[in-house]
């Protein structure tokens, strides 16, 4: 996963726009230390190799470090560093927001893909775009080492048909007369397309489309209408979304859907990060 060198500097200044006061003041900083990060909790950690970058801007050495994706215990040691103590402090708080935020993403990815795959191993649990602005590489890093994989990076990226585009194309009637021509034109991509209904899912399904996003339908109506579906077309790619989260995610799993789409992944509880900062 690429992490921009702008993004990293973006983070380190928001944390430290000048310079760090307090060390300054209490004249600590040309003092050797050595920084370690550890978790009060087991989590699928998930950013180190961000931290090792941003010991690189202070010109503290790495000396051990743990790789994204590793499941790591309490009070497990998975980064140090050792360097000048203004160093340090200036690493501190930025690397440990970033661990905390990225690992409790990671964690709770990984804890909804493994409930709904213990019920079917072929189903994906995917992020949507709704990620915070501005750390959206570090939020898709995270989905990534927690099992998960992006819905969509961007409008750039697939072919998503809401229902504000087709009140351009004359509702769904209007819309559904365009799918041949539509599926010609983008032969090498799928046509997926969002519905609201199941009644609007089964007209889809039988227009050809490539695949349904059910928008905010019940388990209820999922478990009822997509037997239907299936019967029209068996390789149609059916995706659950709007609401799902790690309360209701097996229930979703059990509609028999292909994917669970979820907003939730990116707004997991941070993991317990601990810093322990020493002289030498």
């Amino acid at each position: 996963m690429y992490i921009s060198d702008e993004t990293i500097d973006k983070l380190i200044s928001e944390d430290v726009p000048y310079f760090d006061l307090t060390t300054w003041v209490l004249d600590i900083g040309s003092q050797q230390g050595r920084i370690q990060f550890f978790s009060r909790e087991n989590a699928v950690l998930c950013g180190t190799e961000e931290v090792v970058r941003i010991f690189e801007k202070f010109k503290i050495q790495t000396i051990f470090s743990l790789p994204s994706g590793t499941m790591i215990e309490p009070n497990q040691i998975f980064l140090e560093g050792e360097g000048r103590a203004d160093a340090l402090h200036l690493a501190w708080k930025v690397s440990q927001n970033l661990l905390d935020s990225c690992s409790g993403i990671a964690t709770k990815t990984k804890r909804i893909n493994d409930t709904v795959r213990a019920i079917n191993p072929q189903i994906s649990v995917v992020s949507t775009r709704k990620s915070f602005p501005g750390i959206k590489q570090l939020c898709v890093k995270a989905v990534l080492q927690g099992g998960g994989f992006p819905h969509r990076l961007g409008l750039s990226e697939t072919v998503l048909v809401f229902k504000q585009h087709m009140n351009f194309c004359g509702g769904m009637d209007g819309f559904i007369a365009l799918i041949p021509q539509l599926k010609h034109k983008i032969s090498e991509k799928k046509l997926i397309v969002e519905a609201e209904s199941m009644e609007d899912g089964i007209r889809l399904a039988k227009a050809g489309v490539d695949g349904i996003q059910f928008d905010k339908l019940s388990v209820e109506s999922l478990s009822k209408g997509i037997p239907v579906i299936r019967e029209i077309d068996r390789k149609i790619v059916l995706l659950a979304a709007g609401g799902v989260d790690e309360h209701n995610a097996a229930q979703y799993a059990l509609t028999g859907v292909d994917v669970i789409v979820s907003t939730s992944l990116f707004h997991a509880k941070p993991t317990d990060i601990g810093v322990k900062i020493n002289p030498l």
